[in-house]
């Protein structure tokens, strides 16, 4: 059994930057990691995925450029860097990961095993 446990949510301002963090418990270092965000009343939506190698990054359109996915070095722990943050980044985070030995990342959150509690970003304007 993997468990997710984000952090590093808060409210902010527009054009200011936060570090979500991800750490899963378990033998996940061969595991893919996504973040994910939702509002509530909207289909929940990919922000971004890392490879279990790291070497392989993906990025929704609207956070390219801005948003950052990195490994920790012991790679059960995921960073999304989020820069330049506008209000409509704000909804519920969510990280999850996807199961496999030397799994790729996904674009699709029904590829993804297990997900974490999900932790709040609010931007002001």
């Amino acid at each position: 059994q993997v468990q997710l446990v984000e952090s590093g949510g808060g409210l902010v301002q527009a054009g200011d930057s936060l570090r979500l963090s991800c750490t899963a418990s378990g033998r996940t270092f061969s595991y893919a990691m996504g973040w994910f965000r939702q509002v509530p009343g909207k289909e929940r939506e990919f922000v971004a995925a890392i490879s279990w190698s790291g070497g392989n990054l993906y990025y929704a359109d609207s956070v390219k450029g801005r948003f950052t996915i990195s490994r920790g070095g012991a790679r059960n722990t995921v960073y999304l860097q989020m820069n330049s943050l506008k209000p409509a980044d704000t909804a519920v985070y969510y990280c999850a990961a996807r199961t496999g030995k030397f799994a790729s990342g996904s674009y699709y959150g029904y590829e993804y095993d297990y997900w974490g509690q999900g932790t709040q970003v609010t931007v002001s304007s």
